[in-house]
This record gives structure tokens, sequence and C-alpha cells, in this order.
């Protein structure tokens, strides 16, 4: 008897040896504008982000990832499709479509495109969306909705043209539900966060914890506490659904702080989004030391905070300053985190870095690219295209008369062009940069564009003043 019992003891803890771990939940929180100096734990010495920073201290913080566009569309194009956004004609934010088609847009990301979450649907994973979207634009009929690229449940703002509207500054509320009700599946889940992108919409407690600071910083600080707070609630109903232990929490945002405006007075705006809000003077986001802003090439417009947590695979506490992690890498990579097989027809511009989501720093075997068609009346928006290999990073106009040569990490400022001490490797790099750039399409998808008929015209400004009593905040 005492046999037989030993017998299926050691037969139970041999099956549950063999049985393959749970399929981890993935959480992906992405901010709006939100630098990377606006973390506390990233040396800011005014603003406070104790959630985010609970999230590095349980995890990874990687000190070299980079978005693929310093603007927002393109960015989350990259993210969602793990290829270059200007596959896809992608090149800046999607606006109103009298204003697309003219910059070589399309009016929507082509629902061909392959993406992350119908990847993991296709593998049993629930899907869902909440919070932004503008991956087409709210003046946009016809856009093709969420379920078109894999998701199954959303709530959205900036969304197409007669969409259920989501309430901005609330991306949490949705995201809460959905863990809750999917606690006893595998699931994947954007929380695209409003914060810190203008119109500014702080909540009146925000305001309040802020009172002691300056206008413009009091503002801005309000914005970070609401979106922090966000993240604080998504983990919280992780932790109270019992599945943060099998859960890969990522944030990041989809590009650097936005520029201050010039008008150096309180004023209200209307965005994309249809809020009305405080506008870019109260903007006074910290890239930690980069150079450049939104809308510029240099690192402080496309290098972004990029916290993991995964706890029992990714060590708590790490600093990873050494892996050049890009948002193209994050669709190859969490499928594998995930067991997912990537489809043979798959031509992605990424690379699977499983192994430093892992603790294990390594060295990506690809080039990173980058491609800016927007303004550039600002000093560092010059740069069309952008290149890193390795240690190098050269910045260029599209003839490539104008260049700058950079190493990195070592000059994170980009502070020293190297460029004419270096002309073996701008050469390279350049001839890189220009062979891909001659191999993107040259025009948008054709049928992504909305029916001209039912295109309403565009607001005849974007700006709204509101009568206001009292003193500005």
């Amino acid at each position: 008897m005492l046999l037989r019992l030993l017998l299926l003891v050691l037969g139970a803890v041999a099956a549950r040896a063999a049985a393959p771990a749970p399929r981890p939940n993935i959480v992906f929180l992405f901010a709006d504008d939100w630098g990377w100096g606006d973390l506390s734990g990233h040396g800011s010495t005014w603003l406070r982000t104790p959630h985010l920073d609970q999230l590095a201290a349980e995890g990874i913080d990687f000190g070299q990832f980079n978005v693929l566009n310093p603007v927002c569309s393109p960015s989350r194009t990259a993210v969602m499709t793990g290829q270059y956004p200007a596959r896809w004609g992608v090149h800046q934010h999607f606006a109103h479509p009298s204003q697309n088609r003219p910059r070589g847009m399309p009016d929507w990301l082509d629902p061909r495109a392959p993406t992350l979450p119908r990847f993991l649907r296709a593998a049993g994973y629930r899907t869902g969306h909440f919070g932004k979207w503008h991956l087409t634009n709210r003046q946009t009929p016809g856009a093709p909705p969420p379920e078109a690229y894999g998701i199954d449940e959303w709530a959205v703002f900036n969304g197409g043209a007669g969409w259920p509207a989501a309430k901005v500054g609330d991306s949490a509320s949705g995201a809460v539900d959905f863990i809750r009700r999917h606690r006893d599946r595998p699931f994947f889940l954007n929380v695209w966060l409003h914060e810190t992108h203008t119109p500014h919409a702080p909540s009146p407690e925000a305001m309040a914890q802020w009172a002691h600071l300056d206008e413009q910083r009091r503002v801005y600080a309000a914005v970070v506490t609401d979106g922090d707070r966000a993240v604080g609630r998504i983990l919280a109903a992780l932790r109270e659904a019992g599945v943060d232990g099998n859960t890969l929490v990522l944030f990041s945002s989809d590009n650097g702080p936005e520029n201050t405006g010039a008008t150096q007075r309180p004023a209200y705006t209307e965005g994309d989004s249809g809020v009305t809000g405080y506008d870019t003077y109260y903007s006074v986001g910290e890239t930690g030391g980069l150079r450049g802003r939104k809308r510029s090439l240099f690192e402080g417009g496309v290098r972004v905070p990029f916290l993991v947590r995964w706890p029992g695979r990714a060590p708590a506490g790490r600093r990873d300053e050494t892996t050049v992690f890009t948002a193209v890498d994050l669709l190859p990579t969490l499928c594998a985190a995930a067991g997912v097989a990537l489809p043979a027809d798959y031509a992605g511009d990424g690379e699977n870095l499983l192994p430093a989501l892992e603790g294990r720093p390594l060295a990506r075997t690809r080039p990173v690219f980058w491609e800016w068609r927007g303004n550039q009346t600002e000093p560092d928006w010059w740069p069309r295209l952008a290149v890193r290999d390795g240690e190098w990073k050269l910045l260029l106009t599209a003839d490539a008369r104008r260049v700058s040569l950079h190493r990195l990490p070592a000059d994170r400022a980009e502070a020293r062009d190297e460029a004419a001490a270096q002309p073996e490797v701008v050469a390279r790099l350049s001839r890189l940069a220009l062979a891909w750039k001659a191999s993107l399409p040259t025009e948008p998808p054709a049928d992504c564009f909305a029916p001209a008929d039912q295109i309403q015209p565009p607001p005849e400004s974007p700006r709204k003043a509101p009568a206001r009593k009292g003193k500005a905040p």
C-alpha cells in the first residue's frame, strides 16, 4: 500500500513537471508624449510616479528603447505590425482626410497589415484595446473598426467617424473590467493612455495635489499623476484578479515630450480627440538630458521609457543599458513569450529579443531605421532619415548632404558630432539609410481612403476659447 501511494505521488509530481507552463497574459501600457525624463525613477526633480517606479522596481528598466517615429500614428503602427510604419504609408499622424492624401498618407492603417493582437487571437488569446486608437482619425468615415486588426473588445477615443467614443482620460476602467472577466484564460490587453498629450485635462484631485507648484508645472504634474494612477489601477486589478504572477506588463510612450507652446499664456484648445483643455504652454515634460523632443529623430524624440515586469522571468530591479530594443521588436518578442509561432509569410523588421525580457542583455543583429516627413522648422527637426547600427547613429537629410554622427550610448545626449572624424562610418551608414529609403513604397495603399462623398469639411479652427472665470490654476 505504501509503495502504491509513493508511486501515485511521484506520478503526480512528474505530471506537473511535464505540464507546459501556462501562457502569460500580456498588458501593454502605452502613454502619449511621455518623455524619458517624466518618471521620478529617471531622475525627475519635481514629478512623482510611484506606480511606474514600483513597476520598474519589480522588473527591468530598459535605457535604450526607441520608438520608430517621433509622432503618434506611425509610432503605434510599428508597435502593432512589427514593421516600419513607412511600409504602410504611415509617415505622420492621421489627420482629417483632406490633409492625409497631400502628405502621401492613407486615411487609416491598412487592415491587411499583420498585427500582434491578430496573431495572439489566432492562438487562443482574448484581445482588448482601451484608450487611444489614432490608427485613423475621428473625422474619417469608413475606417475599419478594431476588430479588423484582431481586437475582440474595445472602447477607444480618436477612432473613426461615427464610432462610439470612450471617455478621454479614463482608459483604465474598461481595461479593469476586461481583466476581471477574463482572468481564467490568457489575454492580451492594450491600454493606450491619453497622458501626457494635449489638451491637458487634469483631474481636480491631481490639481489639488500640486497646488504648491507654479502654473505651468502644476498642470503638467497633475496630468502625469493621473496617468500614473491609471497604471496603478491596472496593476491593482491584476492583483485582485489573482493573475499578476502570470502577467507580462510593459509600459512605454509613443514619442518624446511635446514642445512647449510659444504663447506664454494660459489657453484652451481642442485636440484630435475632441476634448478641450490646456494647450502646449503647459507641456513642460523632460527628456532626461536627451537631445530633441517630439518630431525630432534625435534621441529626445524617439528614446522613451520602457519598463517590463514579468514575475518569475524578468529579474526585479534590473537596469538594462546595453540592449538596443525598438518598437518593431515587440511583436516577435511578445509572440515568443506567449509561445506563438509567427506565420511563415510574415516579413517583420524586428528581432525576437525575448532573452532581454528575461534579464539577459543581448546585441541586436539588424540596424534600426527612422524616417521623418513632418515639420522641420525647429533646430533639431532637420533630420529626415536616421540609422543606428551597433554603437553608431547617423542622422541625415533626404539627400544625405547634411549628416550628424553620434556614438551611443556613450554620447547619450548626442552632443558630439563625430562625422568629420569617421568618414568611413558615415559613408557606410549613409548607404544603408538611402538603400532602406529606396525600398519603401512610394504611394499609400490605394483602397485605404475615406469615401469622398462622406467626408465632412474640417473645422475652421482647431482652437476654442470658452469663457473662463477667475485666474488660471
